[in-house]
């Protein structure tokens, strides 16, 4: 019997109607988070040497420890730590061209693509002799080695590991992003940087863009040779991604523990999008005004993703993870920062 032509229009409809509930459930989250996010932006208007990405991380935590983050708040939550972040990353692309590499130099580029290889690599070998989960010693060294949360979100599906080890990466690179910015200012004379040597310093080292910006902005003249170098070093986030995901496809295959009809992507799509904002942006052909909209969007989004990230920090599973994952992190921090000023000092910026 053939359908009538108002059978299709029906089943649209029901499909609609499944997906009222599903999206009401996210209402309540998603109003804590952008009420935590509009909180996040104001306590850093206010408070100078505060990075809004930290207030977010922060006030999400506070409200899952104090036992505020319940059942009705988790969809919402989830959907800002996990959509959003990702769309964030996508347009973080939109900040990067092509040309920006060029202007670095060889010698720039250089200390860049060193203090990546270096960190990631020592990271994750300094994880394996504490003793750290191998996913988790793996978000690690991507967050610390490339651009903090967003970074560790981009890898979170390649690295197969919990909602914990997410966590754990996330208030790590949180930490010693935010140490940055009040200790790095106060390394510079000691250290003998002016203040463009200060800037490829600070953006080679430090993790998440804001904090980047933020440390940077408490030298005059830091900030350009640190938006620069932070943001050439963002452009090696896709390849590092790939490049784990075919080594973990090739180990799998080898070994023949390979789902059979289960091929996961080799590179995350949004990881996809992203790429394709950078070659759209290098193109030239997108006007100044869509850019800086766009940017301003991509700094709410992922402040609203990282109020949602927070959420899944719990004192309690910080305190099971022991010592081994904080010395990690502090490990992992002053590794890129000997690696980099080494590399400022050598190869100039």
């Amino acid at each position: 019997m053939t359908a009538g032509p108002g059978s299709s229009t029906t089943s649209t409809r029901a499909g609609l109607l499944a997906r009222l509930p599903a999206q009401r459930d996210l209402l309540p989250g998603l109003a804590v988070v952008a009420g935590a996010t509009a909180l996040s932006f104001a306590a850093a208007h206010l408070l100078p040497g505060l990075n809004a990405s930290t207030a977010a991380v922060v006030l999400g935590a506070m409200l899952a420890n104090a036992g505020l983050h319940g059942a009705a708040l988790r969809p919402g939550t989830a959907f800002a730590a996990r959509r959003l972040l990702r769309i964030a990353v996508v347009l973080l692309g939109l900040q990067l061209a092509l040309p920006q590499l060029a202007a670095l130099g060889l010698s720039g580029l250089a200390v860049v693509v060193i203090t990546v290889a270096v960190t990631f690599t020592g990271t994750r070998l300094i994880g394996r002799w504490l003793g750290v989960p191998p996913a988790r010693a793996l978000l690690v060294a991507t967050g610390f080695s490339i651009c903090g949360a967003s970074a560790v979100a981009a890898m979170k599906d390649v690295a197969d590991g919990d909602e914990d080890d997410t966590a754990v990466a996330i208030a790590l690179v949180t930490l010693c992003g935010s140490l940055a910015i009040v200790l790095l200012p106060l390394l510079r004379g000691p250290l003998g940087l002016d203040p463009a040597a200060f800037g490829s310093w600070v953006g080679a080292s430090v993790h998440d863009v804001g904090q980047t910006v933020a440390t940077a902005s408490r030298v005059p003249g830091a900030l350009t040779a640190a938006v620069v170098v932070k943001l050439s070093r963002v452009v090696l986030l896709a390849p590092l991604v790939a490049g784990v995901a075919l080594a973990r496809s090739r180990r799998a295959a080898a070994s023949g523990t390979a789902v059979a009809g289960r091929r996961p992507p080799l590179v995350p799509l949004f990881v996809v999008g992203f790429l394709a904002a950078i070659a759209l942006t290098s193109t030239g052909w997108v006007p100044a005004g869509v850019l800086s909209a766009a940017k301003t969007v991509q700094e709410v989004l992922l402040v609203a993703a990282l109020v949602g990230l927070g959420t899944g920090i719990h004192v309690a599973v910080l305190r099971r993870t022991g010592g081994r994952a904080l010395v990690l992190g502090l490990s992992s921090w002053v590794l890129v920062a000997g690696v980099a000023y080494t590399g400022v000092r050598l190869l100039g910026s």
